[in-house]
Formats: structure tokens, C-alpha cells, sequence
């Protein structure tokens, strides 16, 4: 088949970027190429099935802090399409969002098949072509255009759209056309962390500062917010966006290392200390393990006194300045020893793909290959949980979209 635009990859960069250059320029045909028997499907899981679309933050600088790897690339991009633009291009198709209190945003449906059928209908109405099984094996740059092998038919185009998300496979194809590609590790992953002082408290969910140390015990990274504790050690966002920002120092190490929990982010030593100083004087007569402070949950709070050696049936007034002391330094400098990562397939994202150096990013298109874009995480790009790592797929596919279609054919 002949087209226009060739789009490999059948995902929410390779649909966004198909609908917006069918409705920039009608007259171009486009088909998207799709190695499974689905497309979208990781659309279908994000967001624990509702799709976290984007991040409600409006403003370019702020937003491209999220983004350990493509952070100074995209802060142009974001001047031309971001978190407004998308809100927008959604409600004007019939999909409004919502936002959280942790500022991800969502469809009002709560579903994310309402953004499948939301891309599904559209590039249909578009005349948008879309081939499934159709795992491309070969790319060849032709004058003026591209031949695209798949294992049952040869394709030809004028322009063609990588968009395939983190392939090593397709990795390998861009390699032999002279793109470097920067080795891939996981980059949103959970902590594995065997210790008694967790182990009863799977579910647990509290706001922290998390440190993760070197072997030095300089601090190499910190990260603030949720923390939650669960049957395999420790996730939630503050342990994430750690993953993210260390994920090729981790991989050095094999994902071992030690983390530093402060379980009263917002206070100072000398604030717990007065705090406690005055539940001594407050809560004389009733037993510390039942008095749970600074919001901790009461579950936290207990293991964390056992840890500090105060034991279940000691009351306030009873409490010793060196158990004091204890307490202080459990409740801000607790250290934990992680052994290895836990990953969830359908949210898998990585760190690596195509060099960044080789890419035009006012445009999108390859600096070796002329006619030659990508969209999404097939490049080095990755973010923070949160809708982040969607926003770079629709800004890539409406610069892409942008470049094609005001270039002409």
C-alpha cells in the first residue's frame, strides 16, 4: 500500500499524531502500522484502567521539570502544545477531563476507553487506515520517501512516524540506520525492602521525605510526597519519582542501596522535639502507643516507638530523655536497605531510546533522516508518575503533526 504518511506503532503517540495531520490536511492519506492484534492497549491499563491523560500544570518551565531525561528538549515543545492544548483538544471532541487533588488528570468517565474510542472514532471519521499484525521488520530510506517491509507486505511514504513506544526490537531497525540509542533500564519502579519495621504494614499510606544515600552516605537524591507501604517494601509518588530521577545511577548498583525516611517532612528536629516534649507534659497518664502525633497512622506510629525501644504499656510521663531522643531520630532519619525493584508491567516505562542530540525538536524529525519523526517514548524521553509521560506523546504527535503537514508533500 501507498501512503502519505506512515505511522509505525498503534499507540497514544501513533493515534494522536494520525488524527491531528488527517485533520490539518484532509487530503493526506495515512496509515498506522500495528505489530499486535490491538491497538491502545496501553492506554487501556494506565491509570489502574481510567487514564491519567496529562498533569495540571499549566506553565512550560514548571512543567518540564518532570521529566528526568528530555527536560531542556521539550520546554520549546511545551510553548506550542501542552496541558491547556490538551484539555482542550479533548473537551472539543466530547471528552472532559477532571482534576485530582494530586493534580493528575483524568476523564470525568473515570474509564479509559472513553480516550480509546475517542481516538478510535476520530481516526476513522478521518479516514485514518489502520493495519494490525503488521510488525514492521525493515525500513529502508528511499529518494524522496520510505519503504516499510512488515512480515506480509511492503508499504511505501512519503513521511514516516516512529511511535512505538520502548521496542528494543524496533530499537534495533533505528540502529541500522545510524541512530544511536541509548541503552534502556526501568525507570518507574517500586522498592523491595525487607525489614520488620514494615513488614506488618502493607497499605500504609503517609507523606515523607525519601533519601536515597550512597555509599558514602551523601544524599544523592530526595524526593517528597506520598509514601505507601506495601507487601514488597515500600512505593507511592515520593518513592517513584526516586526511581525515575536515579533510574541509570540504580541500575549501577544493581538496585541496591539505602534510603533515608524523614516521616515528618515539614518539621525540624528541634520542632519534634518540643512536640514530644509537650505531649510529655499534655498526655501525662495515657500511653504513648495510643497517642499517635504528627497525623502519623496509629499502625506507623506504634512500630516506629518499638524501633525507638519504647515499649507498649509505657506512658508519657514516664518517657526518659534518651527514649525521647530515640524517637526524634526514628521519626526523621530512618534508614532502610533496598534489595532490588518491583515493576508493573502495563505502567512500565523506561529510560533510554533514541539519542536526543539526533533529533530536531522544533520539529520532531530525525537530524540523519530527512522525513523521518518520532513520537512518545521511542526517544530518550521519560517522566514522573502522574500523566507526565502521556503529555510528551501529545505534544510529540501535534509537533509532528505541525511539521508534516506545513512542510507539504
Amino acid at each position: 500500500m501507498n501512503a502519505d504518511v506512515i505511522i509505525i506503532g498503534g499507540g497514544a503517540a501513533g493515534y494522536f499524531t494520525a488524527i491531528n495531520i488527517a485533520e490539518m490536511n484532509p487530503s493526506l492519506q495515512v496509515l498506522i502500522l500495528e505489530r499486535g492484534k490491538e491497538v491502545l492497549t496501553k492506554v487501556k491499563v494506565s491509570g489502574g484502567g481510567r487514564c491519567n491523560v496529562t498533569h495540571a500544570e499549566f506553565l512550560p518551565k514548571p512543567l518540564s521539570e518532570n521529566y528526568p531525561r528530555g527536560k531542556k528538549e521539550l520546554l520549546g515543545p511545551f510553548h506550542s502544545f501542552m496541558t491547556g492544548d490538551t484539555v482542550a483538544w479533548f473537551e472539543a471532541r466530547g471528552v472532559t477531563l477532571h482534576t485530582e487533588e494530586d493534580g493528575r488528570m483524568f476523564p470525568v468517565t473515570n474509564d479509559s476507553q472513553t480516550i480509546i474510542d475517542c481516538f478510535t472514532e476520530a481516526a476513522q471519521q478521518l479516514g485514518v487506515q489502520v493495519a494490525l499484525g503488521a510488525g514492521v521488520q525493515e525500513i529502508i530510506s528511499e529518494v524522496g520517501g520510505w519503504t516499510v517491509r512488515t512480515k506480509a507486505d511492503t508499504h511505501t511514504c512519503k513521511r514516516l512516524v516512529v511511535a512505538t513506544g520502548s521496542s528494543p526490537k524496533f530499537w534495533n531497525v533505528l540502529a541500522t540506520l545510524g541512530h544511536t540509542i541509548v541503552s534502556p533500564v526501568p525507570s518507574l519502579f517500586t522498592f523491595n525492602i525487607d525489614d520488620e519495621r514494615i513488614s506488618d504494614l502493607p497499605g500504609v499510606s503517609t507523606n515523607a521525605t525519601v533519601q536515597m544515600l550512597s555509599e558514602e552516605n551523601s544524599v544523592l537524591l530526595e524526593s517528597e510526597g506520598p509514601l505507601l507501604i506495601t507487601h514488597w517494601g515500600m512505593s507511592g509518588p515520593a518513592i517513584l519519582k526516586l526511581s525515575a530521577w536515579g533510574a541509570r545511577h540504580l541500575a549501577t548498583m544493581d538496585y541496591h542501596f539505602r534510603i533515608r525516611v524523614r516521616w515528618v517532612p515539614e518539621l525540624s528536629d528541634e520542632d519534634v522535639l518540643a512536640t514530644l516534649t509537650d505531649c510529655k507534659l499534655r498526655f501525662a497518664k495515657q500511653r504513648v502507643h495510643n497517642n499517635p502525633q504528627f497525623e502519623l497512622p496509629k499502625r506507623l506510629w506504634k512500630n516506629l516507638l518499638q524501633a525507638a525501644w519504647v515499649s507498649e504499656d509505657i506512658i508519657w510521663a514516664h518517657i526518659t530523655k534518651e527514649q525521647m531522643l530515640r524517637m526524634v531520630q526514628m521519626l526523621t532519619i530512618t534508614e532502610f536497605q533496598v534489595h532490588g525493584k518491583s515493576t508493573f508491567k502495563e505502567e512500565f516505562v523506561t529510560a533510554g531510546g533514541v539519542d536526543l542530540k539526533e533529533i530536531d525538536f522544533k520539529t520532531f524529525e530525525s537530524k540523519l533522516h530527512p522525513g523521518l519523526y518520532f513520537a512518545g517514548e521511542v526517544v530518550n524521553i521519560d517522566a514522573i508518575t502522574g500523566g507526565f509521560n502521556f503529555q510528551n506523546a501529545w505534544t510529540g504527535g501535534f509537533m509532528v503533526a505541525s511539521a508534516i503537514t506545513s512542510a507539504g508533500l
